[in-house]
């Protein structure tokens, strides 16, 4: 089991930054792949990215390449969403997720966080 607690989110005007953290207990964290997903009202849930068990692999969804960076630490448990540049079509709620295999974790990760709510303002 994976407990995911995220932070971070927030109400932003268009062209700033935001930096979402996902705090992870239970299973071993560094044999974990992480990534983030999204969902905006009346939309459905959407991969954003994810990054491997050391963090030496990385993928994004198009729309946000260039945008977004992810990130962890296996020391403090962390994975975190660096987000730039934002737009107001990126307003919708943000779930960190995980699960063992990288290549599950970009399409139906087993583990979920509850979501934070990120806002971007024209």
């Amino acid at each position: 089991q994976v407990q995911l607690v995220e932070s971070g989110g927030g109400l932003v005007q268009a062209g700033g930054s935001l930096r979402l953290s996902c705090a992870a207990s239970g299973r071993t964290f560094s044999s974990t792949a992480m990534g983030w997903f999204r969902q905006a009202p009346g939309k459905e849930r959407e991969f954003v990215a994810a990054i491997s068990w050391v963090g030496d692999g990385t993928s994004y969804v198009d729309s946000v390449k260039g945008r977004f960076t992810i990130s962890r630490d296996n020391a403090k448990k962390m994975v975190y969403l660096q987000m730039g540049n934002l737009k107001p079509e990126d307003t919708a709620v943000y779930y960190c997720a995980a699960d063992p295999r990288m290549s599950v974790v970009v399409k139906t990760p087993t583990w979920w966080g509850q979501g934070t709510q990120v806002t971007v303002s024209t």
